[in-house]
């Protein structure tokens, strides 16, 4: 089959830092998805770069929307010149679904050392991720990314990393996109979501389900699991409860609704592909 590259200068990682997980292409995103309104949306971690993902025109920390070609879909709002963009400011967005009825796009993310995040997108929103140094109140970080900082390689509070490198800093960027849900301001490597279609799931139906990479660190549990999110219409909250999984969980990246309403988990760890379906 002829493979066609329609999109061939997104940012990558070429080398490796001094940054957790720092290895070459680390933080790409990655995730493409066609939405309801046919056009292709990809989303493009942070490369550990610190000014990408404030940068209006670097394909760095940014959801894309594009038509089958490459090309920017219409109407994109986009914050520069680069008119593929269609949202900026993120980190590493693993997982990104649409609600079913109103098309809403929504993206989970893995935080830093806190604060994995559910967010609803919109048109020209900012995520509010802006890990350079030497701004926000930050003086200088390694390699000029302080997206683990402080104390990059060793244990502390999330509650202190977050005050003080955010996964969405609303003081700096009051009008950024405010998550759903933050996994109660733990890191534990949120991967793909889904939503749950068809009454088959009862009460469920029209809940999202998210995997887990399982990623704990510095103490945190380990939390490799599937949670299921009440997320209100508007975006703007979620609560949660956890699905029981009747088998040992590896790492749960990729979750989608198939046509006959069970909900397919794919498990990096293992390479298996799961079919849940409700009792």
């Amino acid at each position: 089959t002829d493979v066609v590259d329609i999109i061939d200068d997104m940012g990558y990682k070429p080398k490796a830092t001094k940054h957790p997980f720092g290895g070459p292409g680390a933080h790409n995103g990655g995730i493409v998805r066609f939405g309801p309104d046919g056009f292709l949306y990809v989303t493009i971690g942070d490369n550990h770069n610190g000014p990408g993902p404030q940068d209006p025109n670097a394909l760095i920390g940014k959801l894309l929307r594009v038509d089958r070609d490459g090309k920017a879909a219409p109407g994109n709002k986009s914050p520069g010149s680069d008119k593929r963009i269609f949202a900026h400011g993120f980190r590493n967005p693993q997982g990104i679904t649409f609600r079913p009825g109103s098309g809403d796009v929504y993206l989970s993310e893995n935080g830093p050392w806190h604060n994995d995040e559910v967010t609803k997108v919109v048109n020209g929103g900012n995520g509010g991720w802006d890990p350079r140094d030497n701004v926000n109140g930050r003086g200088e970080c390694s390699e000029g990314y302080c997206g683990y900082s402080p104390n990059q390689m060793g244990a502390m509070p999330p509650k202190e990393r977050a005050a003080f490198m955010p996964m969405t800093d609303l003081k700096a960027y009051p009008a950024a996109l405010k998550p759903a849900f933050n996994n109660n301001g733990l890191s534990q490597g949120m991967c793909g979501s889904a939503w749950l279609v068809g009454s088959q799931w009862k009460e469920w139906e029209g809940r999202l389900a998210v995997g887990y990479a399982g990623i704990g660190i510095h103490g945190t549990a380990v939390g490799n699991r599937i949670d299921i999110l009440n997320v209100a219409k508007d975006g703007a909250g979620a609560t949660k409860e956890e699905l029981s999984w009747p088998t040992a969980t590896g790492r749960l990246r990729h979750l989608i609704s198939g046509p006959d309403g069970a909900l397919y988990v794919g498990d990096e760890a293992s390479g298996n592909i799961y079919r849940v379906t409700p009792l």
